[in-house]
């Protein structure tokens, strides 16, 4: 069976600068794959080429059989696959309700705003008792669940959540995860891009390590020490 994502000798950067070089795995719809490496990897840069919000210098992208190539962001989005991106990624003066009425016009149509609210706040309870709170007071982790809802509610099939953890309490990352855990059990396949590497390897089916811009390793997901050898760079 075809990978429902897959990257085949994918380079890219920023202006002159390569950020991450011939990339290649796939990942297998129903599954979490953990994108796993330090700061300066090159992991957000894997998650912005495959939302396409950064276009690869050479290689193909391909997604549910798709060559995306050359598609632009909106149209990939459109075929079912969301990206949660590092950060809060929230407007932290409007309500909980604004953030999610802004993102679901933009999405399901100013007739699905309605359905679109009841179905997150069914999907993040904590919202909706917060749907009137200013989203900049929310903790961490509520503001995390937010941007997870801005992009859920007409479920994807793919969710790239970038750093969800990203300076969050211990407790909140169980909490963020356990979210995460749910997604995926109601059918939606994940890939995590992480630095820490416990929570993510306890959901990942797969891993890949990525060093330096280059892949260390692509495979099934084992312990944390089985993996920090692949995460070490060499030379």
């Amino acid at each position: 069976m075809a990978p429902l994502m897959a990257l085949e000798q994918v380079s890219a950067g920023y202006g002159p600068f390569r950020a991450i070089f011939d990339v290649s795995f796939g990942l297998r719809e129903g599954t979490a794959l953990a994108l796993l490496g330090a700061n300066g990897a090159g992991k957000t840069t894997v998650a912005r080429v495959c939302s396409k919000l950064v276009e690869p210098t050479s290689g193909r992208l391909y997604f549910d059989g798709h060559d995306i190539t050359e598609m632009a962001a909106h149209d990939v989005r459109r075929l079912g696959l969301a990206h949660a991106p590092e950060g809060r990624s929230v407007f932290a003066t409007l309500t909980v309700e604004e953030n999610l009425e802004l993102e679901f016009r933009q999405s399901l149509g100013r007739s699905g705003v309605e359905d679109g609210l009841l179905r997150a706040y069914e999907m993040f309870p904590k919202l909706g008792e917060r749907r009137k709170q200013t989203a900049g007071t929310l903790s961490g982790g509520e503001q995390r669940m937010l941007a997870l809802a801005r992009v859920m509610v007409d479920g994807p099939r793919l969710l790239i959540a970038d750093e969800l953890s990203l300076g969050l309490a211990p407790l909140i990352v169980n909490e963020v995860y356990e979210t995460l855990a749910r997604i995926k059990d109601e059918g939606t396949s994940l890939l995590i891009i992480e630095q820490h590497i416990g929570h993510a390897l306890d959901l990942a089916d797969d891993v890949v390590v990525l060093v330096r811009g280059g892949t260390t390793y692509v495979g099934p997901a084992f312990s944390p020490d089985q993996m920090s050898e692949h995460l070490m760079p060499s030379g």
